[in-house]
């Protein structure tokens, strides 16, 4: 039988797996998901490449942000991304951030994100923009300090994706499945709006729409979740020798 942890450990090397494969991170961008076994600790992975479950390949964090294992490791400059999204957000597993080019134009103009489609309930709440220059004057825009992290889980709030000016968004949810789900749809819904807003005024899903529909959809994770593992299998990095 599978334990907790192996169980949340192969889901966070499936999350990287389908949200490369979908365009949500490629060389950057980073996903997490809460320890459950210690609430205040999370794992990243070491690489975005979607090899095999190695423990090797896993990082696991405290609530400081600090590495506990292994340690020889030179963790992820915005592990303060998750570490402070974690504490503040007791009701949140897992974290994804995303440099998505679809988001980024949503996070420099007036323009909200808004939900167009059934798909994206969840940004009924809204997708705040967290500006790291308000506060924090002159930056390189990466989160790489606990206060920053503090700032941006503030700016978060009660919502399930927070707009990152100039740099890109972060996606939260109350599982590994629901996060990758919501930064996936978030990103699609990005790439849908302005095509809609060329055509005319839109009409975005009202606020009880949007319930419903996000409550469909989380009863119902699984489908997509394999649907994506099916279509981003585990490549092995192992070389063949003839």
């Amino acid at each position: 039988m599978t334990s907790p942890l192996q169980q949340t450990l192969e889901e966070l090397f499936a999350a990287n797996r389908i949200l490369a494969g979908e365009g949500v991170i490629d060389g950057f961008g980073h996903v997490s998901v809460r320890s459950p076994l210690q609430p205040d600790h999370y794992f990243m992975t070491r690489s975005n490449a979607g090899g095999p479950v190695e423990e090797s390949g896993v990082v696991e964090l405290d609530a400081e942000s600090d590495v506990i294992r292994p340690a020889d490791v030179r963790p992820s400059i915005e592990r303060f991304i998750h570490g402070e999204i974690y504490r503040a957000r007791p009701d949140v597993m897992a974290v994804v951030h995303t440099h998505a080019p679809a988001l980024i134009p949503f996070g420099v103009s007036p323009t909200p994100l808004r939900p167009l489609y059934h798909m994206c309930g969840f940004l009924a709440a809204g997708a705040p923009v967290f500006d790291i220059r308000k506060g924090h004057g002159m930056t390189n825009l990466l989160i790489t300090r606990s206060d920053l992290g503090r700032a941006l889980a503030a700016t978060l709030g009660n919502c399930a994706v927070v707009l990152m000016r100039g740099h890109g968004a972060t996606v939260v949810g109350s599982s590994v499945k629901e996060a990758v789900f919501r930064a996936v749809y978030t990103m699609v819904n990005a790439q849908l709006q302005p095509i809609a807003m060329q055509l005319g005024e839109p009409t975005y899903l009202a606020p009880e729409e949007a319930r419903l529909a996000d409550e469909l959809h989380h009863a119902v994770l699984n489908r997509p979740w394999e649907y994506w593992l099916e279509k981003h299998p585990i490549h092995s990095r192992e070389r063949q020798t003839s």
